[in-house]
């Protein structure tokens, strides 16, 4: 019997797209059911009660919450093509920086395009958690986080590698440089350019748009 895999989605979301990734990377089969986050379907509302919120995977029938819990899932059922390392220090390794990501990295960047009136001391803060990637990237000395290859640290990085830079141009607020973080944008290039990421990426237009009427640059 064929597995019946059902991604719950808004295709804007840089953790939806996480999930999209490590599903494209596998080479899994799919449907994708496109929320509207203003009219959630009660299916969603089913699946996911204590959140309310996407990404939703649904593999036969049982629903797995949350993005990175969700690629880590993936991983464990499908092994071909792998997401995590299979050294227990590596993966041990792997998951403290994507945690990294979504502890410190992602919550400080929101808050540099969302503060009012506190703009030096929160583009402070981000670059610090952007400085510490930076310096993790320059001492593995590799094109991404997994080495030769994407992994978890990456997939969890995918909002720093596409989302962030159409908010900088939607804000005319510019954070990450070349001269500053050389080896995040070179990793952010490789990254967005690899085959299995640049399909599932929504449309520059969109998001741009999208963060421009947002964040009030228009």
């Amino acid at each position: 019997m064929a597995d019946e895999v059902m991604l719950y989605a808004d295709g804007r979301s840089p953790f939806v797209c996480r999930v999209k990734i490590a599903l494209n990377m596998k080479g899994i089969e799919y449907k994708n059911m496109e929320e509207d986050l203003q009219n959630k379907s009660a299916d969603l509302l089913n699946y996911n009660p204590v959140h309310k919120k996407v990404p939703v995977l649904v593999h036969n029938g049982n629903p797995i919450m949350e993005s990175l819990v969700i690629v880590e899932y993936i991983d464990n059922v499908w092994e071909r093509v792998p997401i995590l390392p299979r050294d227990p220090y590596e993966k041990a390794a792997a998951r403290f920086w994507a945690k990294f990501i979504d502890d410190k990295c992602i919550p400080a960047l929101y808050k540099v395009f969302s503060s009012k009136g506190e703009e030096e001391q929160v583009i402070a803060e981000a670059c610090e958690q952007l400085q510490i990637l930076e310096d993790e990237l320059k001492l593995k000395g590799n094109k991404f986080f997994g080495g030769d290859s994407i992994n978890l640290v990456d997939i969890a990085a995918d909002f720093i590698a596409y989302w962030l830079q159409l908010l900088e141009e939607a804000t005319e607020m510019k954070l990450v440089t070349r001269s500053k973080f050389p080896k995040i944008t070179e990793w952010a290039e490789g990254f967005v350019n690899c085959q299995v990421v640049k399909e599932i990426l929504p449309p520059r237009a969109t998001m741009l748009a999208y963060y421009k009427n947002r964040f009030g640059k228009i």
